[in-house]
């Protein structure tokens, strides 16, 4: 009797533990994207001590649950920690097939520095919090929710649907896995005619939606390395040369530098229409760089914004600063990292040209990594359609802006192939606390929900 007391508790209490973490009030879809998304958050993906492979496997696990065939869904590895997963549900094949991208290796998180663990999903106060909450594994997924939900409903769809979930998209596209790999090993796996990744996003303003950003251009990166080196000696006799001041001299040279302004298509359509959602002087400044303004005096505002410097211009920051080997010493030895990101049309070797002259006579200029440039895709009138539709459906009001971004995803490297490549996620954030790649990264319970049905329906109307 006594062991059927304690049976009956403990299965109260793990009853009890999974009403808490499905609440009632969710829809039984929810509560199975609530239950995917939790799993794929708390598998650590870093590079150092992550394994994408256990996160790819998973989500293998709960497609085959939800009736794919093993052929259908696979897990390849160049690396053992290494792991992608492409899956595909097959439509009738009248049109070529629809790519749903994401990367589900994240930035590192060190547990001391955050509130909570990063690697166990908290909900709390309306907000999930965890690494990877928004970037990347909430359209990660979604996707897989999604196709589950699908398969189930017996959605026929005319094209075929494509889920490649990628690693290493943190550390830039490298070509021994992830996106670029795939492209360059696999091609026919991933092969499409467009695809939807990350990239946009819906933007909140005082905690209401405010505009969609549909991302349909990037910038593409250059990492230099700026070095000096010389004897050192004792720091009780200071020589004139020191290889820190000569560092810090450059450095300074680059924070004064700006690149000319070059606006394309991508980033005068942005301003274009996000003009009519600002006020006072900002609103003209961007009315007038729509209409084609060269007053330096107006891009010198815009530029104040860091939401907004990165479509004027390539831009290029210190990121990381190394020195010295001794409190007593005279360093030997001054490096710095300097990380830039170019327009989509900017040439490389300008930049590095610009950059060994900000370097001068004292410091050595070395490019380390480079990734390659694509242009921007084309606005598809379904995906705009469709896009726009569903925005005015859920958020009423609330425009959809087209812009190019100013940082880096895998859509370059499909576009750069020849597949288009749209940034959109219906997922709205503050741009201020998501803390992307930061601290107690979070996104809101409801825009969360929100979001994964709205790239739901997305996923239904561009696939019949």
């Amino acid at each position: 009797m006594k062991k059927k007391l304690v049976a009956s508790l403990l299965l109260a209490g793990l009853l009890a533990t999974a009403a808490q973490a499905a609440p009632a009030s969710l829809t039984a879809q929810q509560q199975t994207f609530r239950a995917i998304y939790q799993q794929l958050v708390e598998i650590n993906t870093t590079h150092s001590a992550g394994d994408t492979t256990k996160a790819a496997q998973a989500m293998r696990e709960r497609l085959l649950a939800a009736g794919f065939n093993a052929d259908d869904v696979q897990v390849i590895a160049p690396f053992e920690r290494k792991g992608n997963l492409v899956a595909r549900f097959k439509g009738t094949g009248k049109k070529k097939p629809l790519l749903l991208l994401a990367h589900i290796d994240v930035v590192e998180a060190k547990r001391s520095d955050w509130t909570t663990d990063p690697f166990i999903l908290q909900e709390k106060d309306g907000y999930f919090t965890a690494r990877g909450a928004v970037d990347d594994k909430a359209m990660a997924a979604a996707f897989i929710s999604i196709l589950a939900q699908l398969k189930t409903e017996g959605f026929k769809p005319e094209r075929d649907i494509i889920v490649a979930l990628t690693g290493d998209e943190e550390r830039g596209g490298v070509p021994s896995n992830g996106g670029r790999w795939l492209l360059e090993n696999r091609r026919d796996l991933v092969d499409a005619e467009f695809g939807i990744n990350e990239g946009g996003r819906g933007e909140l303003k005082n905690g209401k939606p405010f505009v969609q950003i549909l991302q349909i251009g990037e910038k593409s990166f250059v990492q230099a390395e700026f070095e000096t080196s010389g004897p050192g000696g004792h720091s009780a006799r200071p020589t004139p040369d020191n290889v820190i001041y000569d560092l810090t001299a450059a450095l300074g040279r680059l924070q004064q530098y700006q690149f000319p302004v070059r606006l394309n298509d991508a980033a005068r359509m942005y301003f274009e229409r996000s003009a009519p959602l600002q006020q006072g002087a900002v609103a003209a400044d961007m009315r007038a760089v729509a209409q084609g303004t060269q007053d330096a005096a107006v891009f010198a505002r815009l530029s104040q914004d860091p939401n907004l410097v990165g479509l004027l211009r390539t831009t290029c920051v210190a990121t990381m600063v190394n020195a010295g080997h001794a409190p007593n010493a005279l360093a030997q030895s001054a490096k710095a990292i300097v990380n830039c990101r170019l327009l989509p049309d900017e040439q490389f070797a300008f930049v590095e040209a610009q950059l060994k002259a900000l370097g001068g006579d004292k410091v050595k200029v070395t490019v380390r990594a480079e990734s390659e440039q694509a242009p921007s895709s084309p606005l598809r009138p379904d995906v705009m359609a469709a896009v726009e539709a569903l925005t005015a459906q859920m958020w009423p009001g609330v425009p959809v802006v087209p812009t190019m971004g100013v940082s880096t995803t895998d859509s370059r490297l499909f576009r750069a192939v020849g597949i288009p490549m749209y940034g959109v996620s219906g997922l709205f954030v503050d741009p201020a606390t998501v803390n992307a790649h930061g601290l107690n990264e979070r996104i809101g319970v409801k825009e969360l929900y929100d979001g994964r049905e709205f790239l739901y329906q997305l996923v239904k109307r561009l696939t019949r």
